[in-house]
């Protein structure tokens, strides 16, 4: 049986996580990644919030006959950014967590609107 002292416990523990998480949130907000490809020809900013923020090409690699080339390096830098991104989340989550494996914990990211 759980007496009223370990639900106070509990709850001030989950009131703790809670502000982790809003502090969290806060940071990954204000986090800037960099993806990049082709060498550092396609370099794309992002935020923790997953928002593409600043794209720059080199001009060199601004081709009219090879425009599916430059594409092709556009989504890659994009996709370097969003994985650099991830992995920051994870970090994050795992030091609010304590680096527990808490079920369903792995979504909260898009709960919380940041992925």
């Amino acid at each position: 049986m759980v007496g009223f002292g370990d639900l106070a416990n509990f709850m001030s523990k989950v009131q703790g996580l809670q502000a982790n998480m809003k502090k969290m949130q806060e940071e990954l907000a204000n986090m800037i990644v960099q993806g990049d490809s082709g060498g550092g020809m396609v370099r794309a900013k992002m935020n923790g919030r997953f928002e593409l923020l600043e794209l720059k090409i080199d001009i060199q690699m601004v081709d009219i006959k090879d425009i599916e080339m430059l594409e092709d390096l556009v989504v890659a830098a994009v996709n370097s950014a969003v994985t650099r991104n991830q992995e920051q989340l994870k970090k994050k989550m795992a030091e609010v967590t304590g680096g527990l494996n808490i079920p369903g914990l792995d979504k909260l990211g898009s709960m919380l609107g940041l992925s």
